[in-house]
This record gives structure tokens, sequence and C-alpha cells, in this order.
């Protein structure tokens, strides 16, 4: 009796500890969009207090109206949307395409193009961004959409993802499919590439996350302010020497609301797709 008793105590200090533990992360991670929303209402002395306030003493939607006038949302938005639509769309075609070959294609010099994509994997993006923004230039199409989604036509990322996806495919479904009459096209879309949804679900997830936060391509590659992304938008806010926090949070506020409603709407299919990643 006393060994159960002693053991349901253990049991009960472990799980008190793993409830703190998991309030006390979520309440760090929540803390700053807390913080945001907070400040966004209050006015610019209070948003620069020493010590801070938490709560303003009255709300000041006024930046919100300021955040607005200052910068062309409705051009943010499009461009924003446009940039992750193609990208998502280049990242699963071609990496679906790539990957496949990869995984179960037999070709000469296929272990050196999958090593040249490793290659590009493991060094930083900024290396490539004067590259990039030379081949945009002298296409002549710097400050447009095209521009935006150049980076991402092809994913380095999304053709190892999808080729570890691949992989795990048997090999003999391939061959019942060819057995079958299909020829490797017919075998990729009709037969492989379905069977990889749980994957390409969650490459969407990771293609489009990673598109909506850039921030350095962005700036670079287009000038005009009218045809930024959100992100690079909001950097305009931003003063040489002093800087109205209340209405740069109000920015980030409005900039953060596509992706809330995205992640309400489809939040199953968010969680499907991440968490589909570790199984086979």
């Amino acid at each position: 009796m006393k060994k159960t008793n002693s053991l349901k105590r253990s049991y009960m200090i472990n799980k008190a500890f793993t409830y703190f533990f998991l309030i006390l992360g979520a309440a760090i991670m929540i803390f700053p969009f807390l913080w945001m929303i907070l400040t966004s209402s209050k006015t610019v002395p209070e948003s620069m207090r020493i010590p801070p306030t938490i709560f303003p003493e009255n709300l000041m939607l006024d930046n919100f109206k300021e955040a607005i006038a200052s910068l062309p949302f409705a051009n943010l938005y499009w461009n924003t949307i446009l940039m992750v639509f193609f990208r998502v769309i280049c990242a699963v075609l071609f990496s679906s395409m790539a990957g496949y070959a990869f995984a179960k294609l037999r070709f000469r010099g296929k272990k050196l193009l999958f090593g040249i994509v490793l290659i590009q994997m493991s060094l930083p993006s900024q290396i490539f961004i004067i590259p990039q923004y030379q081949m945009v230039a002298k296409m002549g199409m710097a400050n447009t959409v095209f521009a935006l989604v150049f980076p991402g036509i092809v994913s380095a990322f999304g053709v190892f993802f999808l080729r570890q996806a691949y992989m795990s495919i048997p090999d003999e479904v391939g061959e019942a499919a060819y057995l079958d009459g299909c020829n490797q096209w017919q075998t990729f879309y009709k037969i492989m590439f379905p069977l990889t949804g749980t994957s390409v679900a969650a490459l969407t997830i990771f293609t489009a996350v990673f598109a909506y936060g850039d921030l350095m391509w962005p700036l670079v590659v287009n000038s005009d302010l009218k045809m930024m992304t959100l992100s690079s938008g909001l950097s305009t806010l931003r003063g040489q020497f002093t800087t109205n926090f209340p209405v740069l949070m109000a920015g980030s506020l409005l900039a953060m609301l596509p992706m809330v409603v995205l992640y309400l709407i489809f939040q199953r299919q968010f969680v499907e797709g991440i968490a589909g990643t570790g199984g086979k």
C-alpha cells in the first residue's frame, strides 16, 4: 500500500513538473505576441517608458490608421499572396519531379547532381543573393512579382525532402505499375505522387511560412514600395534615429492577419502535415 502511494505521489509530482514547464514554455512563446498587441495601442511615450508599462492607459486605435496611411497595404497583401502562391506551386511541382528522379530513376551523374543539391542546402542563402539579383536585373525583371518568386522556383530543401518520401515507397509499387502498362511519367503522377500527399502538404506549409517571412530578398530586388511584400514593407516604418513603435507594432499586427486566418482555416492540415513528416 505504501509502495502504491509512493508511486502515485511520484507520478503526480512528475505530472505537475511537466505541466509547469509546458505552461512556462507557452507563456514565453505567447508573451511577444501579447506585447505586440498591447504596444500597438499605446502612445509613443508609453512604449518607451522605463520601467515599461504593460497595459496602455488609453486605447490608441489611431496607430492602426497611421500604419494603413503610411503603407499601401493592399499592394503589400497582394504581392505577398502571389509570392507565396507561386513559390508553393513551383516548390511542389519541380521538387516532386526531381525528388522522384533522384529516388527511383537511374541515370548518369545522379550522385553528383544530388551532391550539388546537398551543397546548396548547406550554404547560407545570403551567398546567392548577388548572383540571383544580377540574373533578375539582366532579365529586366526587377520590381516585379517574378523577381519575388525567382529564388523559390527550385527548392533544394524540397528536392531532398520529397526524395526521402519517394524512397520510403517500395520499388514494387512502381514495378507493378510498369507491368500494368504505365510509362515512367504515368507511374509518377498516377501512382507515386498521390502516395506522397502528407509530405507534399508539409512541404507546402514550410514553403509558405518561409516565403511569408522572407525579408532580405524582397528588400534587395524590389525598391518600389508598391512592389514590396509585407515583411519588407514593414521595415520602412523604422526610422533612422527614432522609431514609432506603436505604429510599427500596429503594422506588424495587420501583417500577421493573413497567416493567422490561414492557420485557423487549415489548422487540421497544418498539424497533420507537420506530424506526418516523421513517419513513412
